[in-house]
């Protein structure tokens, strides 16, 4: 039958024959896949350290840990809270030097008398008994959490509600989970030595004792380490927020200087590079309106139609695009500024859902707050008859306001590892940038692993950056571009790194005194005068094109003559005089005696 339809019923035929096959092929190869295999005892292990590590009791608590950028893992172990009521010391007061110097003393003796057991694993809670209690009680005992009684005679080796509590207390002053049982994290941190305690402590007296210099009644303390902010007056803590930092390829610097002023919703202007790399590409899915976003001629030019411009060929520096203040844009409701070299500053921030996590080292530089209402009306404090109220005002209306601060708080963005506390014991954090031991007390860290030429781990002086580079920085990770790669941030430090060694031709963005706006302003316009001279260069090119051809052209007409004039000067030749004097017979007198003085024009431009 198939026969009578040719090649094409031949073609038919074995089409229809591949295809069953392949069905057949795929449906048993899915049938073979439906066989679970036994999980590997490794895979097991990656298996529950995944669990434990969403559970939060996995953490990143030693500087090894923390080499790499960390991702959202784990629960918060903090929380934003306002103490109305309660007493608070801050992490940095006027007698933090003095309190520190004493712990020096102490912990100094606790290592010549040999530091403290190591505890060792097991699983510990209210009631439980053996050895494992026992080591837990001395290393408590030893450190200042437990009275003596507490690690001798009947209760050495008992779980009691003194263990428990001066567990927790342990806990909350290594940020640990304050459960009063033991766990991964805790045990790791019961480990540390006591030696590697005292250089902490040491590394961070010359801290304190500056940080804590012309502090005032009022001011805010960041700590980077902690991840927290403090709010304080007259050495009590106001509120303490959860907070952002700079991760540790990109490090916050140590800032010692007053607030200035809040913009209240804040504009966010995309820098080009963002423009090309994360908003072009994605403009026919509609995401300027997702944004939020508005495009402008130029900074301070008329709105445009983004619709109406091929972005294929137009110049991404000739325009400027402006996310309008929302609770998407990327600074949110307020950003709080102050005078510093390095170009950070504090703000609100749409993602909330971050606060929640452990690790919260996600930044490039700048801080974010949680719940920064309270804190922008800590900072106000009633000026300009601006309350809370206001301030929520302001956050739903979206309404454009700037405050320049009367009586501003003085600001310290800190570096502290270890502080003293109100019981006489000592709080630690991780060294997440690797600066215990480095000498560093204020400056920019260099990201972890760097150093300088000299061998320095931090700088003094910023590195020359445009404000077009910081606010790329701070959008780096932005939920709407979605998270890069680490091949991307890498390429990004690299870019960062290179900018060190070649030095700059402009004057750096952080020396400025002005508003940032007109700084923003100088920098779109130098970009502007760069787009025309990029202008007139391609002009330029097409002069020195066609005069290129010009001379092509020339050159040409020249080769062209060559056979003429050999002509010429062979007739030449035939005309001179023989030795009588007598021209031969032809040949004019006017025609061998005339030479031209100069050259016609032709000729000229041919051989020049």
């Amino acid at each position: 039958m198939f026969l009578r339809f040719g090649s094409a019923g031949r073609l038919f035929f074995s089409k229809t024959i591949g295809v069953s096959l392949a069905v057949m092929l795929s449906m048993s190869v899915a049938g073979a896949l439906v066989v679970k295999a036994e999980p590997s005892d490794e895979m097991r292990g990656l298996v529950n350290k995944q669990r434990l590590k969403s559970k939060g009791m996995l953490g990143s608590y030693t500087p090894a840990t923390l080499k790499a950028d960390p991702t959202p893992s784990g629960k918060a172990v903090t929380e934003t809270e306002i103490f109305s009521t309660q007493v608070v010391e801050p992490m940095l007061t006027l007698d933090g030097s003095a309190e520190m110097q004493a712990a020096e003393s102490k912990y100094a003796a606790i290592v010549s008398s040999g530091g403290w057991p190591k505890v060792p694993k097991g699983a510990s809670k209210k009631g439980s008994e053996g050895k494992e209690v026992m080591a837990l009680n001395q290393r408590l005992f030893i450190e200042g959490y437990v009275r003596p009684e507490a690690a001798e005679g009947e209760f050495a080796s008992i779980f009691t509600s003194a263990t428990e509590d001066g567990l927790m207390r342990f806990q909350r002053n290594n940020g640990l989970a304050a459960s009063g049982r033991m766990d991964g994290p805790t045990l790791q941190a019961l480990n540390v030595s006591a030696a590697e305690r005292l250089s902490a402590i040491r590394a961070n007296i010359p801290r304190i004792a500056e940080y804590s210099k012309d502090l005032g009644d009022r001011y805010v303390v960041v700590n980077i380490p902690a991840q927290q902010i403090e709010t304080v007056n007259n050495n009590r803590v106001f509120s303490r927020h959860n907070a952002i930092v700079g991760r540790p390829s990109r490090p916050t610097p140590v800032v010692m200087t007053a607030l200035s002023d809040i913009n209240f919703n804040p504009y966010w202007n995309a820098p080009p590079s963002i423009v090309e790399r994360d908003i072009l590409p994605k403009m026919s899915s509609g995401i300027l309106e997702k944004m939020n976003m508005k495009v402008f001629d130029g900074v301070g030019g008329p709105e445009v139609n983004p619709r109406r411009i091929n972005w294929r060929r137009a110049i991404v520096d000739n325009y400027h695009f402006r996310q309008e203040p929302g609770g998407e844009n990327a600074m949110a409701t307020a950003k709080i500024n102050f005078s510093s070299p390095f170009g950070i500053y504090l703000h609100d921030t749409p993602e909330q859902h971050l606060f929640d996590t452990s690790g919260r080292f996600y930044s490039s530089g700048c801080v974010r707050v949680q719940k920064v209402a309270v804190l922008l009306n800590w900072i106000l404090n009633g000026q300009d008859g601006i309350d809370s109220s206001q301030i929520e005002y302001l956050a739903q209306s979206l309404e454009r306001k700037d405050v320049k601060l009367v009586a501003p708080p003085q600001l310290r963005v800190t570096y502290l590892t270890a502080w003293p506390t109100s019981d006489g014991t000592v709080a630690f954090r991780g060294d997440v940038y690797g600066l215990d031991g480095t000498g560093f007390v204020v400056g920019q860290p260099l990201p972890v692993g760097e150093k300088t030429a000299s061998g320095e781990r931090f700088v003094l002086k910023p590195v020359p950056r445009q404000l077009a580079q910081i606010d790329e920085a701070e959008a780096d990770g932005f939920f709407w571009f979605g998270k890069r790669s680490r091949k991307d941030d890498g390429a990004a430090d690299a870019r960062s790194a290179s900018s060190v060694v070649k030095k700059s031709k402009t004057s750096s963005f952080f020396g400025r005194d002005n508003d940032s706006r007109d700084a923003k302003k100088k920098i779109v316009k130098k970009k502007l005068t760069s787009a025309s001279k990029k202008k007139s260069t391609v002009a330029d090119a097409k002069k020195k094109s066609a005069k290129d051809t010009e001379k092509v052209a020339s050159t040409a007409a020249k080769k062209a003559m060559k056979p003429a004039t050999a002509a010429a000067k062979k007739s030449d030749d035939l005309c001179k005089p023989e030795k009588d004097g007598k021209l031969p017979k032809g040949c004019k007198v006017e025609e061998a005696a005339a030479k031209p003085k100069s050259k016609p024009a032709e000729t000229a431009s041919a051989t020049n």
